[in-house]
């Protein structure tokens, strides 16, 4: 099994030549033309399944904060307009993809109390953009599954007994080992990167752990951290609370937006 792995090293170490902006090393094995192509076309087939919001105060409030936000994003992360469309969902859940995109589900709309919690939701997501995670989750993905292929063929030259039990423990390496902390670290980074966007772009930086506080109420029932690709709504609360005094130097009360939250959220047709 030692020749599979140790070209599997190589190509890890290889490729492992660029750093986020927190210092954490990162893999990356695909260009940015085509996570851009990649994210253009998850979003466009989005758009066809999920139904769009029409309700003008609601598009309004989302776009007002998102516009805050994409204007302090370097043009190396995406050079032209972002597109920001509501989806009608009553899916407590935002998302930003590579190419310039950001899908906001109304349901988040009834967890973020305000136009500062919102930013933190937006900026959070713009942070995974910003800081290239989707290319990274991808190429742990290849990695994971050219690591398997070589485990497989190594596995199955040797004279092993109970194959398929070892086929499982190597799953189970990967997925809890490599793949969920990899996501974990992603989160954390996205929460960081996010805190510093909303303070640059006018929001409120503590409101970021309100607005986790309020994710805590919901989710009573959420899988033990070890067993998530999320940390835990305490971890998050307790990790922006420690980098609260880094965006605070950020913030600047003359630069607040003007976002009007709707007194009234339109209940989702899904």
């Amino acid at each position: 099994m030692k020749l599979p792995l140790i070209m599997l090293s190589a190509i890890i170490a290889l490729t492992a030549c660029t750093s986020s902006s927190t210092g954490r090393k990162q893999v990356m094995l695909f260009s940015e033309s085509e996570l851009d192509k990649m994210g253009a076309a998850s979003f466009e087939d989005m758009k066809k399944q999920t139904p769009i919001s029409t309700d003008r105060a609601t598009n309004d409030f989302v776009q007002c904060v998102a516009s805050a936000i994409t204007q302090n994003v370097a043009k190396s992360v995406h050079k032209g307009d972002w597109e920001v469309v509501i989806f009608d969902s009553a899916q407590v859940n935002a998302f930003a993809l590579p190419g310039g995109k950001i899908g906001v589900y109304t349901g988040i709309l009834n967890v973020t109390e305000n136009q500062d919690q919102l930013g933190a939701i937006i900026g959070h997501e713009v942070g995974h953009v910003i800081e290239h995670h989707s290319n990274e989750r991808l190429s742990a993905n290849k990695l994971q599954s050219m690591g398997m292929s070589a485990a497989t063929v190594a596995v199955g030259m040797a004279d092993v007994e109970n194959k398929g039990m070892w086929m499982a423990g190597l799953g189970l390496g990967l997925q809890y080992g490599v793949i969920m902390p990899y996501g974990r670290a992603h989160e954390s980074e996205a929460d960081i990167v996010g805190q510093d966007l909303m303070a640059r772009s006018g929001f409120e930086p503590s409101a970021s752990i309100k607005l986790w506080q309020n994710m805590a109420k919901l989710s009573k029932d959420a899988p033990a951290e070890f067993m998530s690709t999320h940390p835990s709504n305490q971890t998050r609360i307790k990790q922006l609370t420690e980098h609260l005094p880094v965006s605070m130097k950020y913030y600047q009360t003359g630069n607040k937006p003007q976002c009007q939250k709707p007194s009234v959220i339109p209940t989702p047709k899904s």
